[in-house]
């Protein structure tokens, strides 16, 4: 049980602070394209190099999951 459980637990957390944290990334960015349009496509491109360090950290729990499901852990095991 323990086995499927501690893969479901890395990515279910590990992808919840890259959700919030690019919501939130996007919302500060058309915020401040709709108060100042003349410099939309310097922070469109601040925005979109952020999304992809944030969802790198969603990769990274993905990896976890992935050997945690298909390599196990030395404790995990019963």
């Amino acid at each position: 049980m323990i086995e499927i459980l501690a893969p479901a637990l890395a990515i279910g957390l590990g992808a919840i602070g890259p959700g919030i944290g690019i919501g939130l990334l996007v919302m500060g960015a058309l915020q401040a394209m709709g108060r100042n349009p003349e410099f939309a496509g310097e922070i469109r491109t601040n925005m979109i190099l952020g999304i992809v360090f944030a969802e790198s950290i969603a990769i990274y729990a993905l990896v976890v999951a992935l050997l945690l499901l298909f390599v196990g852990a030395p404790g995990l095991a019963g």
